[in-house]
């Protein structure tokens, strides 16, 4: 009975390698392990280590020495805000740099403008204690002279007095100061003696200002009208064929200091009222010395202090 079953075995195997040659050099399969047998599958051995190791990176704790204390907290905490500090202060020392040389960019073109303005003022105030003489001249003369037959002096004063009202107005500078003013720009200037001096020369600027407006509108009433019917203008006309680019005032002063003689008379002598033209020369000068000796000396004296102070506070010369 075994043999048949063998045999059997055997027909299919040769049936199956039939329709599989390929298999048929094949090595042929061993016996199934025994259960009983006792040597270790290397599988099983592996399978059993990775798991273990597994288990060990699963159960790994960190050192101890790797825990961050309160100290660390504080030593990055102390490190961070040095950064911080130091940056804040790096940027408030460049701020400050830059605005220290503003301010002294801003002193320098003040002082400029201010020490120009002396230099004019001063030359305005001479030109003007001349015409207060000029208007002393005039009122002695037509007092009691002669009006027909003129002298060679008597028409550069003439027109000084009554022609010149603009030459020897003072016009203060104050552009720069404006500017700072507009820009905001006076807040770099620290020093309080500076500031109170900022607006006393504004205020002394804006009063001489008024004083000149005083003045140009006394000679558009009434000298306008006394000039338009008593000045010879061919006087003023044959004087300027000397030099056709030369300043009014420069001329007369040439004319003056020569020899030359142009003619002129006083128009329309009939109506020419000494009383009321010494009159009006006297008021005039009135108004000439009110305006050097109190809206241009306190203009004056506060340009002075500034210089000073501007020169003491950021070394200018």
């Amino acid at each position: 009975m075994s043999e048949e079953k063998s045999k059997a075995k055997s027909e299919k195997t040769g049936q199956e390698n039939e329709y599989f040659p390929e298999d048929s050099h094949a090595p042929k399969p061993g016996p199934l392990p025994d259960e009983s047998d006792s040597r270790p599958d290397p599988f099983s051995t592996f399978d059993s280590e990775l798991s273990t190791q597994n288990s060990m990176e699963v159960h790994h704790h960190p050192h101890a020495h790797g825990k961050k204390t309160w100290k660390s907290f504080f030593w990055e905490f102390l490190m961070l805000f040095l950064a911080v500090f130091c940056g804040f202060l790096a940027e408030y020392q460049l701020e400050h740099t830059i605005e220290h040389q503003r301010e002294k960019e801003y002193a320098k073109a003040l002082y400029d403008e201010l020490y120009a303005d002396s230099i004019v003022f001063a030359s305005k105030i001479k030109g003007r204690i001349d015409k207060e003489k000029d208007c002393d001249y005039l009122v002695s003369y037509i007092r009691d002279s002669s009006l027909t037959n003129l002298p060679r002096d008597f028409y550069p004063s003439y027109t000084v007095v009554f022609y010149l009202i603009t030459s020897n107005t003072f016009e203060p500078k104050d552009g720069i100061l404006n500017q700072l003013k507009g820009s905001g720009s006076l807040r770099y200037f620290k020093s309080a003696s500076l500031q109170k001096l900022f607006g006393e020369i504004s205020s002394y600027i804006n009063n001489i200002r008024d004083r000149n407006d005083q003045e140009y509108q006394f000679f558009a009433s009434p000298v306008k009208q006394f000039d338009l019917k008593h000045y010879d203008f061919g006087w003023m006309n044959e004087l300027r064929k000397q030099d056709e680019n030369a300043y009014n005032i420069e001329l007369i002063n040439r004319y003056r200091a020569g020899n030359d003689f142009i003619k002129a008379d006083i128009l329309n002598l009939s109506s020419f009222n000494r009383a009321e033209v010494v009159n009006m020369i006297q008021f005039y000068k009135q108004m000439l010395v009110s305006t050097r000796t109190l809206a241009m000396k306190d203009y004056m004296m506060a340009n002075q202090k500034l210089l000073n102070e501007l020169r003491q506070e950021y070394h200018l010369k």
